[in-house]
């Protein structure tokens, strides 16, 4: 999944707007907006990240790619019990 930070994002129409630019470019793009915090994620069916990124600026916003930060594997206990909290 690519997701972009599209900090001029601000109100329901802008989401509207780039949902729509996004299906334009990929219309079977599985789309996920939050405009709390102006990310778009977009798991693209047949288009490029570079032309997904171009599809938002053609729309009047500005992306930028945020790279996924890697999945820390979980950290086994270190004391005797479940939570490591037992001796």
């Amino acid at each position: 999944m690519l997701t972009f930070e599209v900090k001029d994002m601000t109100c329901g129409h802008c989401v509207s707007t780039i949902t729509k630019a996004l299906k334009a470019a990929d219309k079977d793009a599985r789309i996920e907006i939050d405009l709390a915090t102006h990310r778009v994620r977009v798991q693209p069916a047949e288009t490029q990240a570079d032309e997904l990124a171009d599809a938002i600026r053609e729309a009047g916003y500005t992306p930028v790619a945020v790279s996924q930060p890697a999945v820390e594997p979980a950290k086994p206990a270190t004391a005797g019990g479940c939570c490591g909290g037992c001796r």
